[in-house]
């Protein structure tokens, strides 16, 4: 598709902890609207991360992103930090990769789709949310990257192999990557950088 010539803005936000991916709510909570960052009329952010999840997460003003990304017929890549409780062996990220049940409405479960699953250590430097298991607690450090996001996705699949979610973090979206990034940090790209590192063609 040919590129707009409308003002569209696109950005790229370091989600904190404890932050819901909206600018406006009934409840007391933390809102994209208290980061310290004058985003355009109609900013709107695209593929939520709940309020305990952190990282990537993109904003803009164009509308059609969300179609582009979530329902199109090619699928696109999210890959995820999980740390989780308790030690994890081959054989659950073998299990992981290759489906598991999950519940997705009453009395209804979903079988993922085969993703890319890896064991791995913890990333050098990673940023605090506060919220860290004691250093005594049994934990393990996971990557998960998958095309498919029915709700709360990631930590159902943990949780069904028996090892509880304590921390998800959104590294990337195709070839937007959170990299060096901080909870809170904005970053804007022009519209065909979006486009080009989405996949969404242009």
């Amino acid at each position: 598709m040919p590129f707009s010539e409308e003002p569209y803005r696109y950005f790229v936000l370091n989600k904190p902890y404890n932050m819901v991916s909206q600018f406006v709510s009934s409840h007391k909570v933390r809102l994209l609207c208290h980061l310290q960052f004058d985003f355009p009329e109609g900013t709107h952010a695209i593929g939520r991360l709940d309020k305990d999840s952190e990282g990537l997460l993109l904003l803009t003003t164009d509308r059609r992103i969300t179609r582009l990304l979530f329902q199109s017929k090619v699928p696109h890549f999210r890959k995820y930090l999980i740390q989780v409780r308790g030690v994890v062996d081959e054989a659950v990220v073998q299990q992981l990769r290759t489906g598991v049940s999950i519940p997705v409405a009453e009395d209804t479960n979903y079988i993922t789709k085969p993703c890319e699953v890896e064991l791995v250590e913890e990333p050098a430097g990673l940023f605090s949310n506060g919220k860290e298991l004691h250093e005594r607690v049994p934990r393990s450090w996971l990557t998960i990257s998958l095309t498919e996001g029915k709700y709360h996705q990631v930590r159902k699949m943990v949780q069904a192999v028996g090892h509880p979610c304590k921390r998800l973090i959104r590294l990337s979206i195709e070839d937007i990557e959170l990299e060096d990034m901080q909870p809170g940090e904005i970053r804007e790209l022009n519209q065909e950088d979006f486009y080009r590192r989405l996949r969404l063609g242009g």
